[in-house]
């Protein structure tokens, strides 16, 4: 078998070094209490977000599972060479040769390891909790567990002086309703991953698409605007058929989270009454990156992310404050109602084409 283009057991050991080097330490008997408080919660978020959305899980319910930010990164390398499979297994005998342009030949696995690893290390520390189709897809309890990062749970708690059963329910709320929005909507598993599949499959590595890349990122340099701004250096690099892929990816991640972040507020608001001052200071604690670490989110898309968070909040509180949230509604009856990134952006022009007016409900 040819070798593959990263070292992932690199990758491993760089993340979990970076990770660990400003982890805050937790005894047994805290994690042992946020074992039991998320085993708790995360059944009951459950019944609240079917309550707030209609959406109810088809695949049983929910496993809270408390881990480290070295089990965070270890579930995420997993899934990134689940991800990556298709990519490698086109490499063939020529491995890096083939799978790299010739300016890029030369980069070790191991180097590339490092990146990722550096990547991985730092998200581990921003990332309270998380459910996430690539973790648990092919696993025989796909589809059921939710993670939830126990020291960067407890350290912004103490931080920010937070009461810790409020806003671990919270969190937990967030994350329960992606996984509704996964496995409440039929349709919607095999769409999502249907995106990711045609966005791996169509990566090239032709140095002619590098180039391209490295053109267009120059011209809009010159012209004033950041290359890194629209998604990262994934977006500058993106074939034009891999960039309308990523215009898709970003449009249903832009309503997933939007509509995550309305409801986590909306389902908590009589049970939970810091969930206000939660959610501004998670706010401002996205939007506090300067430097370095503004940078590092540029490059992997986090910082678009972060944008389309609110993007995707203000498409759907528009869309239920103009026509009602049965019209917001439609977008899990299928693909074909979910709206463009350009209507992410122009409400009015999803519900003209939806004929929201016509379906207003007061």
């Amino acid at each position: 078998m040819a070798p593959q283009p990263i070292d992932w057991s690199v990758a491993e050991k760089v993340a979990v070094k970076v990770a660990e080097r400003s982890a805050p330490e937790i005894d047994s008997l805290t994690r042992q209490r946020l074992e039991e408080l998320f085993s708790e919660f995360t059944p009951e978020a459950e019944s609240l977000v079917s309550e707030a959305t209609g959406l109810t899980s088809l695949e049983g319910p929910a496993r809270a599972e408390v881990t480290d930010r070295a089990g965070w990164i270890r579930a995420n390398i997993a899934s990134f060479r689940r991800l990556l499979g298709p990519i490698l297994e086109k490499s063939g005998d020529k491995g890096l040769a083939r799978l790299l342009p010739p300016s890029l030949a030369g980069v070790s696995r191991a180097a590339a390891g490092a990146e990722l690893g550096a990547v991985l290390g730092w998200m581990s520390t921003r990332v309270l909790g998380q459910y996430d189709l690539l973790l648990t897809e092919g696993e025989e309890s796909a589809g059921d567990v939710v993670y939830y990062v126990g020291p960067n749970v407890v350290s912004l708690e103490r931080r920010h002086g937070f009461a810790p059963n409020e806003f671990r329910l919270w969190i937990a709320i967030h994350e329960l309703t992606h996984r509704a929005q996964f496995t409440g909507v039929p349709w919607m598993r095999g769409y999502f991953l249907d995106l990711v599949d045609r966005g791996v499959s169509l990566a090239s590595p032709e140095p002619k698409v590098l180039a391209a890349a490295l053109a267009r990122a120059a011209r809009q340099v010159r012209e004033g605007r950041n290359p890194l701004a629209e998604s990262g250096l994934v977006g500058m690099l993106a074939t034009p058929e891999q960039a309308v892929v990523l215009r898709q990816i970003q449009a249903l991640m832009s309503i997933l989270e939007g509509h995550g972040d309305i409801v986590m507020n909306r389902a908590a608001k009589d049970l939970i009454p810091g969930a206000r001052r939660f959610a501004e200071t998670l706010q401002s604690r996205r939007d506090s990156a300067a430097g370095v670490v503004k940078f590092l989110q540029q490059l992997i898309g986090m910082e678009a992310k972060l944008r389309q968070y609110r993007e995707g909040e203000e498409f759907v509180a528009t869309v239920e404050r103009e026509v009602g949230p049965a019209v917001f509604s439609l977008v899990w009856q299928g693909p074909g109602y979910l709206p463009t990134m350009d209507e992410v952006r122009d409400p009015e022009a999803w519900i003209e084409r939806v004929g929201g007016r016509s379906r207003e409900i007061a």
